[in-house]
């Protein structure tokens, strides 16, 4: 080796360590997060058309749910929820029964709903779109989601927190619903506010 190749060595290594570093680099900007269904800071509600008179509110109670969140490059970001079914409630025990029923979700057969993202694309300052698969009485449909991002930050806790809402709407028959309740209840809209804890 000689004089100049021993002078550049330092160099080399210099160079190589920082190339090392980066995977890791990157990998330490995923951010991975529980949704707080524990502490009831999040939320899968529905809406939909009564008559054409009025609005039907409802909720599901019981879901769980992880997403990852890439501050880096928010595309890889992802978001996996499992709602249960029967936990269904819209202020109303006799029609709370008839959606859990055949006419509507058959929960007996359909215990559970999930939904797992395919692609997030930032639009604009706090909003952004998610696409994923939505399953549902056993159909899988794509469905987009505009999504707003609420905050984030430590929470009074020790730990550290980030929420989002976001809003859709679908045909009923898209996923072999066709109870006919009128034209003007052949969407709902679905409103899911979601605060994450950091892991």
């Amino acid at each position: 080796m000689n004089t100049k190749q021993i002078e550049m060595l330092p160099i080399a290594i210099w160079c190589l360590a920082v190339v090392a570093a980066i995977p890791a680099v990157a990998t330490a900007e995923v951010e991975r997060y529980v949704i707080d269904t524990e502490g009831g800071h999040a939320f899968v509600q529905f809406r939909i058309k009564h008559l054409a008179y009025s609005w039907l509110y409802g909720r599901f109670n019981d879901f769980s749910g992880t997403f990852t969140y890439e501050t880096e490059d928010t595309s890889d970001s992802k978001v996996e929820v499992v709602i249960n079914t029967a936990s269904l409630d819209s202020n109303h025990a006799e029609r709370d029964k008839h959606l859990r029923g055949k006419d509507f979700l058959d929960v007996d057969r359909y215990p559970q709903a999930s939904f797992k993202s395919t692609a997030y694309k930032e639009t604009g300052f706090n909003t952004s779109v998610l696409e994923g698969e939505l399953t549902l009485k056993g159909i899988t449909k794509p469905v987009r989601i505009e999504v707003q991002r609420i905050g984030n930050g430590p929470d009074p806790w020790g730990g550290y927190r980030r929420g989002f809402q976001g809003a859709t709407s679908f045909a009923l028959k898209d996923f072999g619903i066709d109870y006919n309740l009128g034209p003007a209840a052949r969407e709902v809209e679905m409103v899911l506010s979601i605060e994450g804890v950091r892991q």
